[in-house]
């Protein structure tokens, strides 16, 4: 398996610093997740049910109903490659989550893999472009207009566009979930960033109906936990906390990356729920911050670092003055 943000109890065993002792900006989810409150003894005695109210509130919130729960975006990143006949020719960027390039690699695909510039010159090669937006770890966004021209590029040819919208709940005015219903067209959505809800493990895959009814035979029954379905459809429906969290999440993110470009590590992009640097010290930062219980997480190429948002103002002031240590010691 793939490398992760995350891995807490790997940095515990490898810097000798207990869990608890820990400040975790590795997994760039919303610090402060949403407060999901009690769930009754009952429902964890129970396998879930579909007819639930899930489905109409997750298609209110995202203004869709041709939906598919599923246990996070990780379910469909690796079963979707294999609905396809092999080999499709995938576009994907060289720097982006790679998951999904690991995924269609082990289900006999050929991988194109592409710079964000290099998009047009190769959209009528490809059978399927595989994009996520905002990109994670770069940031970059594609307006809703360039995915449309690109969608209908790809759809002449009978191709297809994905688009992992992981990290766009701040800016929904760029999401496409809205038109998912349409022929070559498969929006993943996930409720672990925004939320910061990643144990539940939900996500929604929204695309063609005889698609996401191959995936749900694929998948099999109970994909998502009873508990989760519940946590799912409470975050889905509190507009006043979505709202807030639209607000704040921002802020705290610009703050961020003042914080870090104050002490020489000025980020190459960033997103309302991380930043990131793109730097040759990269791996020297991060077992700096480590042997002082920051975890953040490391990319080898290119050489860099992606920084999620500390929750209280006590975790803003160890990360300050870890970052001030660093700079005074060269490590940046």
């Amino acid at each position: 398996m793939l490398e992760h943000g995350g891995k807490l109890r790997a940095a515990v065993q490898q810097y000798h610093i207990p869990l608890e002792d820990w400040l975790d900006l590795s997994a760039a989810l919303n610090p402060t997740p949403y407060p999901v409150g009690k769930i009754h003894y009952s429902t964890w005695q129970r396998l879930p049910e579909d007819d639930d109210a899930l489905i109409t509130i997750a298609a209110r919130y995202y203004g869709n109903e041709q939906l598919l729960p599923v246990a996070g975006s990780q379910a469909a990143i690796q079963t979707l490659p294999f609905l396809f006949s092999a080999p499709l020719r995938v576009g994907i960027l060289q720097t982006t989550y790679n998951e999904h390039a690991h995924a269609w690699r082990r289900a006999g695909h050929t991988l194109i893999a592409l710079d964000e510039q290099e998009i047009d010159q190769h959209i009528s090669q490809l059978d399927v472009l595989l994009l996520v937006n905002p990109n994670n770890p770069t940031s970059a966004i594609f307006s809703r207009a360039q995915l449309r021209q690109w969608h209908a590029q790809l759809t002449t040819n009978k191709g297809w566009l994905i688009v992992d919208e992981a990290f766009i709940d701040c800016d929904p005015q760029h999401s496409l979930v809205q038109e998912a219903q349409q022929t070559g067209l498969i929006i993943l959505r996930y409720l672990g960033k925004f939320f910061g809800l990643a144990g539940a493990r939900v996500g929604f895959v929204f695309a063609e109906k005889n698609l996401l009814a191959n995936l749900r035979e694929t998948l099999g029954p109970w994909p998502i936990s009873h508990p989760s379905r519940i946590a799912a459809q409470r975050a889905l429906s509190d507009s006043t906390w979505q709202q807030q969290q639209r607000e704040m999440l921002p802020q705290q993110s610009a703050r961020l990356a003042q914080l870090l470009t104050e002490n020489g590590l000025a980020p190459t992009g960033g997103c309302a729920l991380f930043q990131w640097i793109q730097t040759p010290t990269a791996a020297a930062i991060h077992h700096h911050l480590a042997t002082q219980g920051i975890l953040t997480r490391l990319y080898a190429a290119p050489a860099s670092l992606r920084l999620g948002l500390p929750a209280e103002e006590a975790e803003w002031e160890r990360l300050t003055s870890a970052l001030k240590r660093a700079l005074i010691n060269h490590h940046i």
